[in-house]
């Protein structure tokens, strides 16, 4: 028996924070993040990149350009990443407050949650229609995955670097986890962003997810190419649906755009209270 509560509890779940224990993060007079008060005291007492000012952290004026910004949270990010005994991940991120916006910076993927800084990336629910109704592909990721090792993901989907388009990076996402050509991947359909802010160990996952739909032929199979997934599984709408309400199978993120890929499919019916817990994500 499937509840609202079974669905809502992601909603709530990825939106779980309290910002009572972070000092925003500067540059400039802009606000980029949110970081640890713990992490902040760190970097103002171990490094000299950072000033105490408008009652938070702010990169030192010095650093006044794309190039010497990166270079200073570069350094700080490894300073952080020894004191906490977390690794970096040696991928870039733009650091920017709107997708649109030229990045000011870039800075380490690991690190984006240390600083609080939004991270966008790609989430795309991979579809067959068949004589008995929608079936999803989902991808079951890998035992060695550094985060949610064995969780159950969309069929492709990542974070998005810096200096690599949406485009550019849905189709490397999609070749390297589920062996799709570019032209197929390019047949996805952009549906809308989902974001969320969730606190973590040592930061706050700010994110932004492009969430797209790709219908693939009956027979299709995919294939992964980068190690990432361990397995496929074709499963009905019906199936999803239970997994996502009753169990904690899906990696956290996933939950939330599977569960708006049922809504946006009719799965619920009209069912208000979980379309409303859900409309608090939505951005166009």
């Amino acid at each position: 028996m499937l509840s609202d509560q079974g669905f809502i509890r992601h909603c709530v779940a990825c939106n779980k924070h309290d910002l009572g224990g972070f000092v925003p993060f500067f540059m400039g007079d802009t606000r980029f993040g949110r970081i640890k008060k713990d992490l902040a005291s760190f970097l103002l007492a171990h490094t000299d990149f950072f000033v105490s000012e408008r009652n938070g952290l702010v990169l030192s004026p010095r650093f006044s350009d794309f190039g010497t910004r990166s270079d200073a949270l570069l350094q700080a990010s490894e300073a952080l990443a020894a004191h906490i005994h977390e690794p970096l991940r040696h991928e870039f991120y733009p650091v920017v407050q709107a997708w649109n916006d030229a990045p000011i910076a870039q800075l380490d993927r690991a690190a984006v949650v240390w600083f609080g800084v939004r991270a966008w990336g790609v989430h795309t629910n991979g579809f067959v229609r068949k004589p008995e109704g929608l079936f999803l592909w989902i991808g079951e990721r890998a035992q060695n995955r550094q985060i949610a090792p064995g969780k159950l993901d969309n069929l492709f989907g990542g974070g998005q670097p810096i200096r690599l388009s949406r485009e550019e990076n849905l189709c490397k996402e999609a070749y390297e986890e589920a062996g799709i050509e570019p032209a197929l991947a390019k047949t996805a359909q952009y549906i809308h962003t989902i974001s969320y802010m969730r606190e973590q160990e040592y930061g706050l996952r700010t994110d932004s997810l492009f969430v797209y739909d790709l219908e693939l032929a009956d027979g299709f199979v995919p294939r992964n190419t980068d190690g990432e997934v361990g397995a496929f599984h074709l499963m009905s709408l019906s199936d999803v649906a239970e997994t996502v309400g009753n169990t904690d199978r899906f990696k956290f993120n996933c939950a939330l755009v599977l569960t708006d890929f049922l809504i946006r499919h009719g799965f619920f019916g009209s069912n208000s209270s979980l379309q409303n817990a859900m409309t608090s994500f939505l951005t166009a």
